[in-house]
């Protein structure tokens, strides 16, 4: 009975979270003389209002359940890799690099997407692995050090894309020469997402899910996460573990980036992270770190994300107001977290 009350009040805590955010961007829109309902309807209509839009919502939420499950392991770990989109540069990288260094050999499309995609996996597990060790053998706080990894990647990506892998005869913010057709993931009809890449995903979805939830490697990481001294004192290697944990981080971001390359832009741009390692980190917290509801809020932030394309459009609103909205979703949950607990605390 009791526990059931708690989990009752757990859930209100969570809806007032959620009133909180929305009534916050509601006076944010009433400030600047916008009316709120239709900006909200129009981010529904631009998320859900046809086939296309939807297939767009998928397109979003593929690299944010991947780039979600890599910061749950380090966060189960304890750790916070900032550094995840300079991981998705690199994996966007590595993989726009094999897939060049293919493109005028007899080797089969097919095994070139494969190797490409293994490739930026492996370059953003390097990434991510160069971001521990300097956490652990550094003394170097992993927010810096991920930060100051990410400003590497960001410049090696624009140089890249100006300089050695330039368009002949043009320099463009649009990227590198797009791929030939063959060089694709398939996509579905005409619409800009794959299922190789949504089966991927379930299938990183579950690999997650089960590594930190019914496995020794996970309770372990867990045992790290909650005390780094006590966790050592039970004979668990810590430093291995804290590794291990950015290892598979990087590999779930690079998985991201090479799905950026071959499904969606077929070719290296700037921006080809996104933003999609900070809103993973968003998620992350925002579901409190547990596996089994990456997929609902990462499709609802993915959902936000394409729907608020239709504020600057119709309303002449820019559309990081979706921004806010996710941030303060974050932002007032977590605050309602601590008050539930404060309150639960003192009965």
């Amino acid at each position: 009975m009791k526990q059931a009350r708690t989990r009752s009040l757990s859930i209100l805590f969570q809806l007032g979270g959620l009133i909180l955010a929305f009534g916050f961007v509601t006076l944010i829109l009433l400030s600047i003389d916008a009316n709120p309902a239709e900006a909200f309807r129009l981010i529904w209509q631009g998320a859900v209002g046809n086939s296309t839009r939807i297939a767009s919502v998928f397109v979003v939420w593929v690299p944010l359940v991947l780039v979600t499950c890599g910061v749950l392991v380090t966060f189960t770990a304890g750790l916070w890799n900032i550094g995840i989109e300079g991981q998705i540069t690199l994996g966007a990288i590595f993989t726009t690099g094999v897939i060049r260094l293919f493109l005028d050999t007899p080797v089969h499309p097919v095994l070139v997407i494969v190797l490409s995609i293994l490739a930026g996996m492996v370059g953003a597990a390097i990434w991510a692995v160069l971001a521990g060790l300097l956490k652990v053998f550094g003394g170097v706080n992993e927010i810096f050090g991920g930060l100051g990894l990410n400003f590497i990647a960001t410049a090696l990506n624009i140089g890249l894309i100006f300089g050695a892998w330039s368009r002949p005869g043009v320099a463009s913010m649009s990227g590198t020469e797009p791929f030939p057709e063959a060089y694709w993931l398939p996509t579905f009809q005409n619409f800009r997402f794959s299922w190789y890449s949504i089966a991927l995903t379930v299938v990183g979805l579950v690999v997650i899910y089960f590594l930190l939830q019914g496995t020794h490697f996970g309770l372990r990481l867990k045992a790290v996460g909650k005390g780094i001294k006590s966790a050592f004192r039970l004979g668990i290697p810590t430093w291995q573990h804290m590794l291990l944990s950015f290892l598979i981080c990087g590999l779930f971001a690079g998985l991201a980036g090479a799905l950026q390359v071959v499904a969606v832009y077929h070719r290296l741009i700037p921006a080809i992270s996104s933003g999609y390692g900070f809103m993973g980190l968003m998620i992350g917290m925002l579901i409190n770190y547990q596996a089994i509801w990456v997929a609902p809020i990462a499709l609802f932030f993915a959902a936000l994300n394409i729907g608020g394309i239709q504020l600057p459009i119709v309303m002449k609103l820019d559309s990081t107001l979706t921004g806010v909205l996710q941030g303060s979703l974050v932002l007032f949950i977590l605050l309602m977290q601590g008050v539930k607990q404060r309150v639960l605390g003192n009965k």
